[in-house]
């Protein structure tokens, strides 16, 4: 039998397989590929692109939408091309975008008619098939493959995908080979089951035959709706690339289904982010339940710091190997200080230190709402653990569990020792004769000057009251903290740890990306007991105005860094305290109003916490991808939707306008409904 690859770390693993450096941004030098005018990899920088979501039929509303996505800084539009007639009117578009002056080059979609993907190959700049569901098969039926059957099935795949890469290659036409994880081909699911190396394998049977064809003008994706999946996938696509050809194609990176709103830009940024803290991505799509062109300003919001070269001064020490798997997540191994680290889910700590006076009111944006006529506190699922309040003690009794974390010089002999805690620096702490018997708060910054390594040394007598609390000043900041992350495993010091993030944006999404990056590429490898969000000085809360629309406006600024907070660790799924939605950001093959029917679902069921809801536009990637959602609601014909418990079907073409309450209906048969 083939054996799936083991991707586990060995003392063999060398940094190199899969990114040239962990200690500093470093791109990943690929094979450069030319699409139209556009030159992708190599040092060319990383490109942005977004999808229409018109039907490609009405080509007066493509054309116009494809404009409107250039000019808002698309460098490559791609557009759905479900049968024959959509990709032949993709040169009736290409020749009236071209008439308005632009010459973005242009991309077929296609998943299911590899006879369309011929079309449109001869027709425009670049083509994108799925492995998943071009020639293979997506039953969701489990076949226990020989190994004669399975290269059977890999000569079917050469015989019909090869006339496709013939005609790429006569035309000058790009391709990208874009495996979805929610719909890898009952093939690939039956060998290598729902997992990162399923999804790298597909590509590179279609990678293998381009290659044999010596043909290789190709892009590829690793795309799925769960960051975790989507991050090791790319890492081991670059490993065995590597391996296998000594070279590394063109990588496109995108969180796919991601959703709308803040959440939907967090997930994208904790996915995308990470991969380009490691230096790996050439290309970048975010996938908002949102109007095409207002995917763009956040995809630039999340490579503009891969623009320009840190201005890092102090060196981070290199890393041979790593003390952890990248490839598959794990936790970091810590030992509990009251309820931080060990097995607990990790913590939140608010930081009202700028507030002049922290009152019952000020709690209200963290979660905690107090009732005067009952004297009671009504306690959110996304109520911040801890606050942080510099050198101020609240001055009424906390509710619940809430504590308090203050600067030394705030403690006196009458202070709480169970409700307020000290924060040191490393310095003071290892100084100080007043510590508390039960926990103990101690900052660590992260090569921003040169004491990191005195400090580690001090770090090594900590006691078991400690927690850590890392941050850094770097440009670097997220592989700054890593290396010191890397140095606690390396020398089995198993105190919690805490990651401090300030951002330095000035609007609502810049500090989203900047946040969610920092914390979430740690969080995604298993470092991290709990995050600290704040603002670095100089940052500021501007709204940004696009086309008559406010981008996420923020009232309140305590309230948004904990909402951020709480979607990070959602988003990471290492703490989970809301309905989470797959939602995808809809496309000409779409069959219903998908923005207006997610916020309809969402409004319906966003108190369900913990439920996983799959919002789909068509069955293209919608039933695969919920083999990762409890439910789902997908276009299965004009003004219809099919109802999806995980994978199965459960009610079919239910018409559209009373599908929402079928859907609440089906929540509560399987016991998933909770009233508010």
């Amino acid at each position: 039998m083939l054996k799936p690859y083991l991707c586990c770390y060995s003392d063999r693993f060398m940094l190199h397989h899969y990114t040239p450096s962990l200690t500093q941004y470093k791109r990943l030098v690929t094979r450069e590929v030319p699409i139209g005018d556009l030159m992708l990899g190599g040092n060319h920088p990383i490109r942005i692109q977004t999808m229409t979501t018109t039907d490609t039929m009405d080509t007066e509303a493509t054309v116009a939408q494809t404009i409107r996505c250039i000019e808002a800084g698309a460098e490559l539009v791609r557009i759905t091309a479900p049968s024959k007639k959509e990709a032949e009117n993709l040169l009736e578009i290409k020749k009236r975008v071209r008439a308005a002056g632009f010459t973005t080059p242009l991309i077929a979609d296609i998943h299911f008619t590899p006879n369309a993907a011929e079309i449109a190959a001869r027709l425009i700049e670049k083509v994108r098939v799925n492995p998943g569901n071009y020639v293979d098969k997506k039953k969701f039926d489990f076949i226990n493959y020989t190994d004669a059957e399975y290269f059977a099935e890999i000569e079917r795949i050469r015989e019909r995908f090869t006339p496709l890469v013939k005609i790429c290659k006569e035309h000058g036409t790009a391709m990208r080979i874009g495996t979805n994880h929610g719909s890898l081909s009952d093939r690939i699911m039956s060998r290598y089951g729902d997992s990162p190396i399923g999804m790298v394998e597909s590509a590179l049977e279609f990678l293998r035959i381009a290659r044999d064809e010596n043909y290789h003008q190709i892009v590829l994706s690793m795309k799925s709706s769960n960051p975790q999946v989507m991050v090791q996938a790319y890492r081991l696509l670059v490993q065995k690339m590597d391996e296998e050809f000594g070279e590394c194609y063109p990588l496109h990176l995108g969180v796919t289904e991601a959703g709308d709103g803040e959440d939907g830009r967090i997930k994208s940024a904790v996915g995308i982010g990470t991969l380009l803290e490691d230096g790996i991505g050439d290309t970048i799509r975010v996938s908002l339940t949102e109007d095409p062109e207002f995917e763009v300003p956040v995809c630039r919001d999340i490579i503009a710091k891969y623009a320009a070269p840190a201005s890092e001064k102090i060196i981070v020490p290199s890393i041979e190997k790593l003390p952890y798997d990248p490839f598959a997540y794990q936790r970091r191994k810590s030992f509990a200080v009251q309820n931080i680290g060990g097995t607990q889910v990790p913590v939140v700590i608010a930081d009202l230190s700028k507030e002049e006076k922290i009152t019952p009111k000020t709690l209200e944006s963290i979660g905690y709402h107090y009732d005067e006529p009952s004297d009671k506190w009504n306690i959110g699922d996304q109520a911040a653990d801890f606050i942080f309040t510099g050198n101020q003690i609240p001055e009424f009794a906390l509710p619940g569990t809430l504590r308090v974390i203050v600067y030394p010089s705030a403690i006196n002999a009458d202070t709480d020792q169970q409700k307020v805690l000290p924060i040191f620096d490393i310095a003071e702490y290892a100084a100080s004769e007043h510590k508390n018997h039960l926990l103990n708060f101690v900052m660590m910054d992260c090569y921003s000057d040169d004491k990191t390594s005195s400090h580690l040394e001090l770090v090594q007598h900590l006691d078991p009251t400690v927690v850590l609390c890392l941050s850094s000043k770097n440009d670097n900041a997220m592989q700054s903290i890593r290396r010191v992350f890397i140095e606690l495993m390396q020398r089995k010091i198993q105190n919690p740890v805490l990651i401090i993030s300030d951002s330095n944006g000035h609007t609502p999404d810049e500090h989203l990306v900047q946040l969610a990056t920092d914390t979430g590429a740690l969080l995604l490898d298993g470092l991290g007991d709990g995050i600290c969000l704040g603002y670095a000085a100089g940052a500021t809360m501007d709204d940004v105005q696009t086309k008559g629309r406010t981008y996420l406006p923020v009232k309140d600024l305590n309230q948004f860094s904990n909402n951020t907070a709480f979607s990070i660790l959602q988003a990471t799924r290492t703490r989970i305290s809301k309905t989470e939605y797959i939602s995808c950001p809809s496309c000409g093959r779409t069959l219903f109003d998908l923005q207006e029917t997610t916020a309809k679902i969402r409004e319906a069921t966003h108190h369900l916490k913990g439920v996983k809801i799959a919002i789909m536009g068509c069955i293209v990637n919608g039933p695969g991808e919920m083999a990762d959602a409890d439910f789902g609601y997908v276009g299965s014909g004009v003004g219809k939707i099919s109802l999806y418990k995980n994978k199965d079907v459960v009610k079919k073409n239910v018409p559209s306008e009373i599908a929402v309450d079928e859907l609440i209906q089906l929540l509560k048969d399987n016991g998933a409904w909770v009233d508010r």
